[in-house]
């Protein structure tokens, strides 16, 4: 099994194995030949109305995830993709959000870490 990482679509890391965009729209700036992605599942963004109730405040961040984490469970076939490729190698979440550390790419790695965690 292969480690989830998450990058910031703008920053100029390095991304490492399949790579996916998980936000629901395409980031602004952003060419899509910029981008080498092995796939944009938008279907595992957040639904619009959690986005906007969320609003990037760090002090929802907590409610966002279990609330995200509920629309998670809702959605096996848009995450099927997400863990076949972590269970073959590492795997990196691309998202555009300014917060690095309360985001969707962050709730949905933590799931995803879950979810491989409790099927090993």
């Amino acid at each position: 099994m292969g480690d989830i990482v998450i990058r910031r679509v703008y920053d100029a890391e390095p991304t490492e194995g399949v790579v996916f965009l998980v936000d629901g729209m395409w980031p602004r700036g952003v060419r899509k030949d910029d981008l080498k992605l092995d796939g944009w599942v938008r279907d595992v963004a957040p639904s619009p109305d959690l986005r906007r109730w969320f609003g990037h405040r760090p002090e929802r961040f907590e409610e966002f995830r279990r609330r995200y984490r509920q629309e998670l469970d809702r959605a096996p076939d848009a995450l099927r993709p997400l863990l076949e490729a972590a269970r073959r190698g590492p795997v990196t979440l691309l998202y555009a959000a300014k917060d690095t550390e309360h985001n969707n790419a962050v709730a949905l790695r933590d799931y995803l870490r879950d979810r491989l965690t409790t099927a090993a």
